[in-house]
């Protein structure tokens, strides 16, 4: 016996859709009342590169460590409290500890790592091994007889 499966794309759609809103834009955790910095990841034929967005924090309270091929990133943004009292109508500026890890390739040289913080941004680089560069293979032609 054979059973039909219908599939609604348009359905599964609208469910995707709905999660990338959800968790893409960070909505989960501006309800939860976390800071999580963002993060751009990207590379080129001879690096990998992480820039995460963190305005506010102090690079004294960043801690970057890569281990057994994860890279942790975690930190502290501090509440701003100035001497004399506020009357906050709104915050929605998040604070606190975060901890974001990352998955690195074994391709990476691990002591290559490299990070900066300017201006309320972490630049992490960590260089490709050699190894792990695509090596271009010429095709030659098999030598031909010609029987005749």
């Amino acid at each position: 016996m054979t059973m039909i499966t219908r599939i609604d794309p348009f359905r599964e759609l609208a469910s995707l859709f709905e999660n990338f809103t959800e968790t893409g834009t960070g909505k989960a955790q501006l309800q939860a009342g976390t800071f999580v910095p963002p993060v751009d990841v990207y590379e080129d034929e001879h690096t990998l590169v992480l820039k995460l967005d963190m305005p506010g924090v102090e690079e004294a309270d960043l801690d970057v460590q890569l281990e057994n091929n994860t890279l942790t990133v975690k930190g502290e943004r501090k509440f701003e409290k100035e001497e004399k009292e506020e009357n906050f109508h709104r915050i929605e500026r998040r604070y606190g500890s975060f901890l974001r890890t990352f998955r690195v390739p074994s391709t990476v040289d691990p002591e290559s790592v490299n990070a900066q913080y300017d201006k309320g941004v972490l630049k992490v680089t960590m260089a490709k091994r050699a190894e792990a560069k695509p090596k271009q293979i010429k095709i030659g032609s098999a030598p031909r007889t010609l029987i005749g």
